[in-house]
């Protein structure tokens, strides 16, 4: 884990500041994002001058130097006013938290104080079109072209962010002869790279505004000045910082979404009333208790994913569990609970561009996003049963 010791900005006012740019620009840029698969611009840019981009990033650097449960809670707020900019702002603070693992005195200045300033957008482009769930077995190669520069050839898939941000963490593997088969690495690109080309913007089912595109690295050669870490440690990467930070952010963001489901039907129920008897819909017994079932699905829900990101802050062991379990169990809660609201709230629930079909589009997507849902249960129970967590 990166040093999370400096804490210069307390937790609950990262969090009052993360709910008043939701109330006020994230609310209020949502409609375009969601309509017009618009990139979240201006909402990402006032994260930027809030100092909240900084939230991963060392105070040593300018950062307010947090952990997983501020990325938690932030990503929530966020998610339950758009989900789009939470999942941007998420990967940002992940790439964030790659780069500052081990970064050098030049990645420091580069990258992290520009972050810390609002000046430098970050974001991960790991998963590629041909290992779909196992994005932690790249493809893209990495050659030696001298002593101090690399050649890298290959092809990115679903990179969040994708041709907005100012870098991107990708990862290779290793091709000149003394290389290993698993020797993977990780390497932080600027943006307009020559030979970087981006694919088609995204125009997906939900998700709107994340720019989520694919991208085609050709002939891209770089300075060493650019390896994060060492070469080969791109696993350690992977399971030290990429999995807790991007399962955090995910569960954050979904955890959101869940809690948008919910406090609508909630609004609708205290609100609406039968018009022949002018009895209020909240006062039926079967819907009393429907309702009673989500609140509970969401509540526990958010304590496990509090409860691992508490502990993963701390270096507790045991944490693992909760880490890999948490986005596997908020996938589930946010399906089950948008679907569950939309039957409370009734017709207008389905009309074209209402609150539910964005939120029903932004939740199904929670169970394919990587890792999918059956792949992090079979890590947890791997990881139960002492076995080997990416064994075949």
């Amino acid at each position: 884990m990166i040093d999370i010791t400096y804490r210069p900005m307390l937790e609950n006012d990262v969090l009052e500041k993360a709910r008043e740019l939701a109330r006020t620009i994230v609310a209020k840029e949502a409609n375009d994002v969601n309509t017009k698969a618009q990139w979240p611009l201006k909402s990402i840019k006032a994260l930027q001058e809030s100092g909240l981009a900084g939230l991963m990033v060392p105070a040593a650097y300018g950062g307010l130097g947090l952990g997983l449960s501020a990325l938690v809670k932030v990503c929530e707020i966020l998610g339950e006013v758009n989900a789009s900019v939470s999942m941007c702002f998420g990967m940002h603070c992940v790439g964030s938290a790659v780069i500052a693992a081990k970064a050098t005195g030049f990645q420091k200045e580069k990258y992290l104080r520009p972050i810390a300033e609002g000046r430098h957008i970050t974001t991960l482009a790991l998963s590629e079109p041909g290992t779909g769930a196992h994005f932690y077995y790249p493809q893209t190669q990495l050659f030696f072209t001298s002593q101090d520069r690399f050649l890298i050839n290959g092809r990115k898939s679903f990179v969040t962010n994708g041709g907005q941000a100012d870098s991107y963490v990708i990862s290779t593997a290793g091709v000149e002869p003394e290389a290993t088969a698993h020797q993977f690495s990780c390497i932080v690109l600027d943006k307009d790279t020559p030979g970087m080309h981006w694919e088609e913007p995204w125009n997906g089912l939900g998700m709107k505004g994340n720019s989520s595109r694919g991208l085609v690295l050709e002939n891209i050669e770089i300075p060493a000045t650019h390896l994060l870490g060492e070469q080969g440690d791109q696993l350690w990467y992977v399971f030290n910082i990429v999995a807790p930070y991007f399962l955090m952010a995910m569960a954050g963001t979904y955890l959101g979404v869940a809690q948008a489901g919910f406090s609508e039907a909630q609004q609708h129920l205290l609100k609406r009333s039968h018009t022949h008897s002018g009895a209020m819909l909240g006062q039926v017994p079967v819907l009393q208790h429907r309702l009673g079932t989500l609140w509970a699905k969401v509540e526990r829900t958010r304590r496990l994913i509090y409860h691992a990101a508490a502990g993963g802050d701390a270096a507790d062991p045991a944490a693992l569990y909760g880490i890999l379990s948490a986005k596997a169990e908020v996938a589930t809660c946010v399906v089950d609970v948008v679907n569950e609201a939309m039957t409370l709230t009734g017709g207008i629930a389905y009309r074209d561009n209402s609150k539910f079909e964005i939120l029903l589009h932004d939740a199904r997507a929670a169970h394919i996003m990587s890792p999918t849902t059956d792949l992090l249960y079979t890590w947890l129970g791997r990881a139960l049963l002492d076995q080997p967590i990416l064994s075949e």
